[in-house]
């Protein structure tokens, strides 16, 4: 039989692993880039057309020069996002 203590820690470890199951991605998915089912990148890159991999750099530089006074480690994932997307987009066919 658990003591309380024990079931407290089992029930402590549940809501965590629920919590951290349902937290958003905030670097490759953030809910607040998605409405009605489009993606603000996708918007972005049909609105822009060849500016669509200035728009990429100009987020990479943006990223990484803030990424000491700001979010740290989570603008240096944003940078390397935009990078992988930049690097997609010049691929030679």
């Amino acid at each position: 039989m658990k003591t309380k203590k024990e079931e407290w820690t089992a029930r402590e470890e549940e809501m965590l692993d629920t919590f951290y199951a349902n937290k958003p991605d905030m670097v490759n998915s953030p809910p607040h880039y998605n409405q009605a089912g489009i993606e603000c990148i996708d918007a972005i890159r049909a609105a822009t057309g060849d500016g669509y991999e200035y728009y990429l750099q100009g987020n990479i530089i943006k990223y990484l020069w803030r990424y000491r006074y700001k979010s740290g480690k989570q603008d240096l994932e944003k940078a390397k996002w935009y990078l992988d997307k930049l690097i997609e987009e010049t691929t030679d066919e």
